[in-house]
């Protein structure tokens, strides 16, 4: 059986689960239970505060975990990553005042910063060669400048509305961050068997959400030309159609291509075009 930490509550925990289900491994989740085992996959989850999952999995109460990058660093802890999940994507931004004037980092020299992340922001400063006075305060850390704690804060931000709200502007990027698999060092050779069955399954799901599946009909004469077109995974599937010199191909395209290959095809003469979602992705 292998435990995996995840973020009790919040968008991170959301969007863990999300990806524990299309890996196909069910469970029952309970904002009343702390923990909770999959009736088909040898996975127990245990929901914990964010800040308190990578002290867990290095302890080894937790053999894996999933974390924001931030906390993971903030921690000194980048040692547990296994790999970046690609999902609940932030940033650690510094913001000031929005009537106060800023033109560069240098701006915050001598000033006070508010923020949970000090370790991260302390890197920051040093690397700009800034001296600031960081106040560590959890929680809340936006009320910082109108309650006259600080002049700045240095916190997470997704898509800036908090700060707006708060009467904030995003003046530096200090850090970007994303969902993180983390491991524990010393897992015996079965939990690391386990480990290796999720991670397989991770990355089909990954596969499938950067690819779209093409079916196209086209001219056989065309065939040769349209093929050139679609990367795929090998190269395209070709299908003979009821009506004598046409053909169905069939293709996985890159998300990030898609749109660029899809005017490729119709000027080349396909057809029919139809775009399909991809579950899972095996190579």
């Amino acid at each position: 059986m292998l435990r995996l930490a995840i973020q009790k509550s919040g968008r991170l925990s959301e969007d863990s689960l999300k990806l524990i289900r299309e890996c196909g491994i069910t469970f029952i989740s309970s904002s009343l239970k702390l923990k909770t085992e999959s009736t088909n996959f040898p996975l127990e989850i245990l929901y914990l505060r964010d800040d308190d999952i990578p002290g867990y999995v290095a302890d080894g109460v937790a053999d894996i975990g999933i974390v924001g990058e931030n906390v993971l660093v903030e921690e000194g802890m980048q040692a547990l990553a296994v790999e970046q999940l690609g999902f609940s994507k932030c940033r650690l931004s510094l913001a000031v005042p929005k009537a106060d004037e800023y033109s560069d980092i240098t701006d915050l020299e001598g000033k006070n910063i508010a923020t949970s992340y000090p370790n991260l922001l302390q890197s920051y400063l040093q690397e700009k060669g800034v001296q600031a006075h960081i106040h560590t305060i959890s929680g809340s850390v936006e009320i910082a400048p109108s309650i006259g704690l600080a002049d700045a804060i240095c916190d997470i931000v997704s898509s800036g509305s908090t700060l707006i709200s708060n009467g904030l502007k995003e003046v530096e990027r200090v850090f970007k961050s994303q969902a993180v698999l983390i491991a524990n060092e010393n897992l015996n050779a079965d939990k690391k068997q386990i480990l290796e069955k999720l991670l397989f399954r991770i990355h089909a799901v990954q596969r499938a959400q950067k690819a779209k599946y093409i079916l196209l009909n086209t001219p056989n004469e065309k065939i040769a030309e349209i093929s050139r077109l679609l990367p795929g995974a090998k190269s395209p599937s070709i299908l003979p159609l009821a009506e004598e010199g046409w053909s169905s191909l069939h293709s996985v395209v890159n998300e990030d291509d898609f749109w660029e290959i899809i005017e490729k095809l119709k000027d080349a003469g396909a057809q029919g075009i139809l775009v399909v979602p991809i579950e899972k992705m095996i190579v």
